[in-house]
């Protein structure tokens, strides 16, 4: 259970000694931070008073697709004498987002989940918060979605385009597209930049995913991984990779499929996603950190969910595209406080959950895809509508105030044969259990729906390791 201490812990000190790097892996209890959620919700009710556009949108984004405006903002710009406000509640200087403009200074809190603000120096404390800008998949389908006339600042397929939808008694609504940048300029030209996405698009969606032996795919994924990293860069080739894995995903998951066609109708995307989740064998697991490694992302905390947990999982997060990775890989009692994202495990006569999952259905960064994809929503109201479109969604894992969470009953996959076959021959399932494999598959992927309050940034070890065993095939009979 998450620790009763971080109700306490301080949110605003954002120094971090060489003596807290060595933790830093391994954190979990990150901070609430109610008083910097405060400050921008009333930043944001402040604008939504005066932009009219703005206002009727965050209340479809209610209504039509169960999201909140506070997760899909991408930054807000306030006066300078907001500035101190913003420091006593946390936030920092954001060192991510490049040399600010003249007159600027680029923030961002390191230790919650919030939008990040720029403070401008030619904005009117009358006029505060200025602009309020929310960040979409493609400015274009928004575009499109709201009927706008406005010409988008920034070529197709460049790093940061951005659109102005309303200006109103002194505030601007913006909405913006970005890939693989974390700034706030527009590229002044093109520079060959699009034909290298779509090559590398191209190349990782006609991807061979399917292999007799899941370690020469690793390793042949590894060297497509390379190839594309060559052509446009870690930062780049993350967002197109996480797009083009998320379309995967997508297109075998009836929920995500309702779900996201709600959003495209608002022009919105998949933007409000807050973490994908890879399962990984034990035998390969090392490499999927090694991927993720290349495309820019850094350990962020590491999960002992303990002895007789039998799972692990690596959190990794990308700075600059945003996207936060959740990497699960079963583990023996002995091997709870070992770093298994560096250190290989060995083999195993017997299969966790997650191993069982991978077995059956291969490995995530292969054959398989994401086990889910978790977004920020409106809890509550998220589970009413998608259960007038015919999806129910599971029992919550966690239920706080300040973290609720719960997975859309599971996509049953088929299984292919030689895949139940190899476990049999092995001794890793039993003659029933490869029976019923055949004849009825096995729950191959969520949607989670998530809410987050106070700016909480992490998870919680003792609901994921309850989930786990829920969704353990082994435990789902028939119809489940």
């Amino acid at each position: 259970m998450i620790h009763s201490e971080m109700e306490t812990k301080d949110c605003t000190d954002n120094k971090i000694g060489i003596a807290d790097i060595a933790q830093k892996e391994k954190q979990f209890n990150w901070p609430l931070c109610y008083d910097a959620e405060q400050l921008v919700m009333d930043r944001i009710e402040t604008f939504l008073s005066r932009n009219t556009f703005a206002a009727i949108l965050s209340d479809r984004m209610r209504i039509e697709t169960g999201t909140l405006m506070i997760d899909w903002i991408d930054h807000l710009v306030l006066s300078a004498q907001d500035e101190p406000a913003l420091r006593k509640a946390g936030f920092a200087e954001d060192i991510f987002s490049g040399p600010p403009m003249k007159g600027q200074k680029y923030f961002w809190h390191p230790k919650a989940m919030l939008p990040r603000v720029i403070i401008d120096q030619n904005v009117n404390t009358n006029e505060s918060p200025a602009t309020l800008a929310i960040h979409v998949e493609s400015v274009s389908d928004f575009i499109s979605a709201h009927w706008i006339t406005a010409k988008p600042e920034g070529e197709p397929l460049t790093r940061f385009r951005h659109v102005r939808v309303s200006k109103e008694k002194g505030t601007s609504f913006e909405v913006v597209e970005r890939r693989g940048y974390r700034g706030y300029e527009s590229e002044k030209s093109n520079s060959g930049t699009p034909n290298s996405i779509i090559q590398a698009q191209k190349l990782w969606k006609k991807r061979k995913r399917i292999f007799s032996d899941d370690a020469d795919g690793i390793r042949q994924t590894h060297a497509l991984l390379d190839r594309i990293i060559e052509f446009v860069g870690c930062d780049l080739a993350c967002h197109i990779i996480f797009t083009v894995e998320r379309a995967y995903w997508e297109n075998r998951n009836r929920a995500a499929q309702i779900q996201k066609r709600r959003q495209d109708k608002l022009g919105l995307g998949w933007a409000n996603h807050d973490h994908h989740t890879f399962r990984s064998s034990r035998d390969n697991f090392i490499e999927l950190i090694r991927a993720f490694e290349k495309l820019g992302f850094e350990r962020r905390e590491r999960y002992y969910a303990g002895a007789q947990a039998g799972w692990g999982a690596q959190i990794l997060e990308q700075p600059v595209e945003g996207i936060v990775v959740f990497c699960d890989v079963d583990l023996e009692p002995e091997e709870t406080e070992i770093d298994f994202s560096r250190q290989a495990l060995p083999g195993s006569k017997k299969l966790g959950t997650i191993g069982l999952w991978v077995g059956l259905h291969g490995e995530s960064f292969l054959e398989a895809g994401m086990h889910h994809l978790e977004c920020r929503f409106d809890y509550n109201l998220l589970c009413k509508q998608l259960a007038a479109e015919g999806i129910n969604t599971m029992d919550p894992f966690s239920d706080f105030s300040f973290l609720t969470q719960a997975f859309t009953e599971g996509e049953r996959w088929p299984v292919r044969p030689e895949r139940v076959e190899k476990l049999l021959l092995i001794g890793l399932i039993d003659e029933k259990q490869f029976n019923r494999f055949v004849k009825e598959g096995a729950i191959g992927s969520h949607l989670e729906n998530l809410q987050r309050k106070g700016g909480f940034k992490g998870f919680n070890q003792e609901s994921v390791s309850v989930i786990i065993r829920e969704t353990d095939p082994r435990n789902q009979g028939h119809g489940a």
